[in-house]
């Protein structure tokens, strides 16, 4: 049986993937890709190209190496990460004068940038644009955020964040964008805890949710959070005392205007 077929096999296992679900995000019929893991059919090059970004892997080492034995494990993955292990060729987009791009991943296209994030041709998709005052110095994207979990910062607002390569450098209290298999795109201040326990401890600023641990092993990609973009001005106080007046303010009103009928 060809090295290939064996490969193509073992990765879709190692994914959780049917051979249903691989052939949807290959974009063929299912039958090929039973005839392809049993040797009857040879893949075409786009559809060994497609494999190879699905699975981060080079098409290369599809061909040629033998994935199944020379896999490493998931606990020598997780001490790779944990020791800042994570690099990897990041699908970007460049200008005519061969500078970096911003690409904008809107909150529509959150879920999506999951399968996505290493596929060339995703990336060229999203609308893109720069920043002059950033620099020269890093790959950035955006991402649109949904929520409250980061207040002031408003729900709808675009953070643009820089690509982290090293993880175990991140310091305690940084605000991150960080891409993760369980909990998708999310935006917290991250507290390392990799050393240790190889997770992330992520914080909210909106005191209302409770911290929580993201293990490494179901992290895809980490930003730092440089800036941001928001047709919400953030409100100057918003400490529970100030809540706590303005609610009380508007019951006062409330009641006045119904003694007032």
């Amino acid at each position: 049986m060809q090295l290939v077929t064996l490969n193509i096999r073992h990765l879709r296992k190692q994914a959780g993937y049917t051979q249903a679900q691989l052939a949807e995000k290959l974009d063929i019929k299912r039958s090929l890709v039973g005839a392809y893991e049993e040797g009857r059919a040879e893949p075409k090059l786009s559809t060994l190209v497609n494999v190879a970004r699905l699975f981060d892997v080079s098409l290369d080492d599809l061909i040629t190496r033998d994935l199944v034995h020379e896999a490493p494990s998931a606990s020598d993955n997780t001490a790779a990460r944990a020791n800042g292990g994570n690099l990897r060729v990041l699908a970007i987009t460049v200008d005519e004068q061969e500078n970096e791009n911003i690409e904008l991943v809107p909150y529509k296209a959150c879920a999506g940038y999951l399968n996505g994030y290493a596929d060339a041709e995703f990336i060229e998709e999203l609308p893109r644009f720069r920043l002059p005052m950033l620099g020269t110095g890093g790959t950035y994207r955006a991402f649109e955020i949904n929520g409250d979990s980061m207040l002031p910062i408003a729900s709808g607002t675009v953070i643009v964040g820089r690509f982290i390569e090293d993880w175990s450098q991140i310091k305690d209290g940084t605000p991150c964008i960080i891409v993760s298999q369980k909990e998708g795109v999310v935006f917290k201040r991250v507290f390392n805890k990799l050393k240790d326990a190889s997770v992330l401890r992520l914080h909210s600023d909106n005191p209302v949710y409770s911290p929580y641990e993201l293990h490494i092993g179901d992290v895809v990609e980490i930003w730092e959070a440089k800036s941001y973009i928001s047709s919400t001005f953030p409100i100057a106080d918003l400490s529970l005392d100030k809540l706590s007046s303005i609610v009380l303010n508007l019951q006062k009103e409330m009641q006045q205007l119904k003694k007032a009928e």
